[in-house]
């Protein structure tokens, strides 16, 4: 585990703080229909290849992608893989600052800790140590029971293979705090990603992991007194580099103080 300025002074201290397919040009992929009822959550992991606590957190992540364990919740797993450990042997491809930037953030309105790896955040709400899954079952099911916002998301047909539209749709806010700006975000995320790792603490390993973030972009801001709260399109580039049939585009609806995420919903690319 690594702090943004280098090391944690004390592993033990860090412990006790953070104890759709798209089948027409129009079809739309609802918050409520991701999968019969279930309610999105979305698990973010703030992760790094050069750190050889984050492993474990990565495999927990895919789990609770993949297997979807918590009754009637919809994980949308978000790994974001920080830059602060570039510098200790091993650069790690899929690293930003932006997601460090992110990070930083969520610390900031995170009182009994700072930044470190692995943390994963739940629904904006709350941050704990990434392999704790006993805390990300916790989380899990106290998100289920907040107000949820309905988002829905269309993939218009474009024309150019490296070139995504999107149209979405936010219904009036729940839960919203007042004062608050809720603010509609946009990720694409790639699975099937992993790195045979040649230095730094984790040398000589092959890290697989769950859905990387590739992209983050926010599309707008929402009208809470307004039903929809927002209507727009958005443009999306791909990367040549990014595999097609693994990808897809996250919507969520966050807010710009409390960080707290309202709604989501997510659609995978026609190949």
């Amino acid at each position: 585990m690594k702090e943004l300025s280098h090391f944690l002074s004390s592993a033990a201290a860090l412990m006790l703080a953070a104890a759709c397919q798209a089948g027409s040009p129009q079809q739309m992929v609802s918050a409520r229909s991701i999968a019969s009822a279930r309610v999105p959550v979305v698990l973010e992991l703030f992760t790094s290849e050069g750190c050889s606590s984050c492993p474990p957190a990565d495999a927990l992540l895919a789990k609770l992608e993949e297997q979807q364990p918590v009754e009637g919740a919809e994980i949308i797993a978000l790994e974001e893989h920080v830059d602060y450990w570039d510098h200790e042997g091993w650069i790690d491809p899929f690293s930003s600052g932006q997601w460090t930037q992110r990070q930083q953030v969520y610390a900031s309105g995170f009182a009994d800790h700072g930044v470190y790896t692995p943390e994963l955040v739940v629904d904006g709400r709350s941050g704990f140590v990434g392999s704790h899954q006993g805390d990300a079952y916790r989380a899990i099911a106290s998100a289920l029971a907040q107000p949820r916002t309905d988002i829905s998301i269309s993939l218009l047909k474009s024309d150019k293979h490296d070139r995504e539209r999107v149209r979405l749709e936010v219904g009036k806010l729940q839960g919203a705090q007042q004062g608050d700006i809720a603010e509609v975000w946009l990720a694409i995320t790639e699975t099937a990603l992993h790195s045979s790792v040649t230095g730094g603490e984790n040398a000589g390993h092959d890290l697989h992991h769950a859905p990387v973030v590739r992209w983050l972009h926010k599309a707008g801001t929402t009208n809470p007194n307004a039903t929809p709260s927002f209507t727009g399109e958005s443009d999306l580039k791909l990367d040549s580099a990014w595999k097609r049939n693994n990808l897809r585009v996250v919507a969520f609806v966050q807010e710009k103080g409390s960080r707290h995420i309202l709604g989501a919903t997510v659609a995978r690319f026609e190949p």
